[in-house]
């Protein structure tokens, strides 16, 4: 069997990151390498700082990272793309043009006799009540038909400040450190879900920005897939191992 990749959280375009347009290139190399041994790449949201789509104006750039993975979908590799809470707003440009499987919610699957729950993670558990609220109206049907009607030239402008400012205000531009297994709201989700659905081998999320690889019993394990920025991190299934690794320039093996 050929892998499956798991990655997340690359922030293309953010107005935060000086090095974007070399993040963008090592994503590129990345999935270049991959290409060759990978049966699917599920991508887990937020690989777009902002990403908003206009009936017929899609976002300016992106274009070495669209071009691989439309490469990657002609050749028969599946990319499944997750929207998270800065690329919510995905029409059907990414299906259309590039090929992916588009998720707008958490997926469960099976892969290989082993069944994974995939999501970006925003609003899983999250009891930020803030967060909760912003959330529910950027998923709003009637706010997103009144955003649609402001020119490009002003709400593309507004939607990458927005989230420039949502990270420059954290702590040194990153998440909060991992709390601990007793407060981390994605461990306490997942336990809980488990409750209910005991089949589940694999929790896989993205969001946190943090790198976590924790077995919550026997036969399941969870984890949070670090991000695109500084750790480029990534988790490999073979269809028997899961490995949680850091994708280093030049590196051969995958």
């Amino acid at each position: 069997m050929k892998n499956v990749y798991f990655l997340s959280d690359a922030h293309l375009g953010s107005r935060a990151i000086e090095h974007s347009r070399t993040q963008e290139r090592r994503l590129v190399n990345f999935l270049d390498q991959i290409k060759e041994n990978a049966a699917a790449v599920y991508l887990l949201g937020d690989m777009f700082d902002f990403w908003y789509e206009f009936k017929t104006v899609v976002p300016k750039g992106y274009t070495r990272f669209l071009g691989k993975i439309s490469e990657l979908t002609d050749s028969g590799v599946e990319v499944h793309f997750f929207t998270g809470n800065h690329d919510i707003w995905c029409g059907d440009y990414l299906e259309k043009e590039c090929g992916v499987i588009l998720h707008r919610a958490p997926l469960t699957c099976e892969i290989e006799g082993k069944l994974f729950y995939l999501a970006h993670g925003d609003g899983l558990g999250d009891p930020d009540k803030k967060f909760k609220m912003l959330r529910a109206m950027f998923h709003s049907k009637t706010l997103q038909t009144l955003f649609s009607a402001i020119h490009p030239r002003w709400s593309m402008e507004l939607g990458l400040e927005w989230a420039k400012h949502s990270r420059l205000k954290r702590e040194n531009g990153k998440e909060p450190d991992y709390m601990g297994e007793d407060k981390e709201y994605l461990v306490l989700y997942s336990k809980d879900y488990l409750k209910n659905h005991p089949d589940i081998n694999f929790f896989i999320y993205g969001h946190r920005h943090i790198e976590l690889d924790l077995m919550l019993n026997r036969s399941t394990r969870m984890l949070i897939l670090g991000d695109w920025i500084s750790s480029f991190t990534y988790a490999v299934f073979d269809g028997e191992h899961m490995f949680l690794e850091n994708y280093v320039e030049g590196e051969t093996t995958f």
